[in-house]
C-alpha cells in the first residue's frame, strides 16, 4: 500500500501545473498517488490536470464550490473505498506547502493509527513572505485553539498533513461539517480522540505568489465561534465529543 496526496482546487490552473511538476521529480524516486478535488473551476482547472497525461494523478470532479472541509471529506471518502492507500496527506495547491517537506513526514511515523503535522510553529519551523499581522493571527489562532480544547500542538490551522488510513476509518467523517481553519482543528481534535499518535515535522510554509487567497474573514470568525463551542463541549461532556467523532 501507497501514499496517496489530496490536493483541493478551485480556480488553480496556474499553480496546479508547477506542483504537480514538482511532485513528478518526486515520483520517480517515491511510489504515490496524488487526486486533484475540483470544485469545478471556471478556469478549468481539471481539463488542465487531466492534459498533463500524469498516470499517477487523477480528478475528482465536484459540482461546485462547498468550502475546504467538504472537498477533503469527499475526498476522503473516494480514496477510503478503494483500500489501497496507507497514508493519506493534504496538501494545498498554490505552492504553499513545499514538495521537499514530504518525505519526512511521509516518514515520520509508522504507527498504525497516526496523524503527522507539518508544522510551522515550532524549532526548524518557519514561514516565508507572510507580514507580521498574519504570523500573529496564525500563531494566535493555534494558541486559543489549544487553551480552548486542551490539545499540546503547535499549529492545529496548518493544511500540510499526513493521516493513516486506519485512523481516517475509525473517524465519523460524514458527521463533521466545518471548513476553512475550522476544518483543520476539527481533524487535530477527532484524531486526539481517536487515540492516534500525534507527531509534528517542522515545514517552510511559503505564501502564495500566483492566484488569490481563500482566507477570509468570515473563516477566521467561524473558526474563533466554533473553537469556543467545542471548548465548551469538551469541559460539559467530553464523552459525547468521542462518540461523536469515533466509531
Amino acid at each position: 500500500m501507497k501514499p496517496v496526496i489530496l490536493i483541493p482546487t478551485y480556480n488553480e490552473s496556474i499553480a496546479i501545473v508547477e506542483l504537480l511538476n514538482q511532485l513528478s521529480t518526486l515520483h520517480n524516486v517515491r511510489d504515490f498517488d496524488v487526486v486533484v478535488l475540483d470544485d469545478n473551476s471556471p478556469d478549468k482547472t481539471a481539463d488542465i490536470v487531466d492534459s498533463m497525461n500524469f498516470s499517477w494523478v487523477s480528478v475528482l470532479k465536484r459540482p461546485g464550490k462547498a468550502g475546504l472541509g467538504a472537498a477533503y471529506r469527499a475526498g476522503f471518502e473516494h480514496v477510503l473505498s478503494m483500500n489501497k492507500y496507507s497514508k493519506i496527506v493534504t496538501m494545498d495547491a498554490d505552492g504553499s506547502h513545499r514538495v521537499e517537506d514530504l518525505p519526512a513526514m511521509l516518514d515520520a511515523t509508522d504507527s498504525l493509527v497516526s496523524i503527522t503535522l507539518g508544522t510551522r510553529w515550532m524549532a526548524g519551523g518557519s514561514v516565508v513572505n507572510w507580514p507580521k499581522s498574519r504570523q500573529l493571527l496564525s500563531k494566535s489562532g493555534t494558541k486559543y485553539a489549544r487553551i480552548a480544547l486542551g490539545i499540546p500542538l503547535n499549529d492545529l490551522t496548518g493544511g500540510f498533513r499526513v493521516y493513516s488510513a486506519a485512523l481516517l476509518n475509525k473517524l465519523n467523517l460524514k458527521d463533521m461539517t466545518a471548513t476553512g481553519y475550522c476544518f483543520q482543528i476539527e481533524m487535530a481534535m477527532a484524531s486526539e480522540l481517536a487515540g492516534a499518535e500525534m507527531v509534528e515535522v517542522p515545514i517552510t510554509f511559503v505564501e502564495r505568489i500566483n492566484g488569490v487567497s481563500k482566507m477570509s474573514r468570515a473563516i477566521v470568525i467561524e473558526a474563533l465561534w466554533q473553537t469556543t463551542l467545542w471548548g465548551f463541549a469538551r469541559r460539559l461532556r467530553p464523552n459525547a465529543d468521542k462518540l461523536h467523532y469515533v466509531k
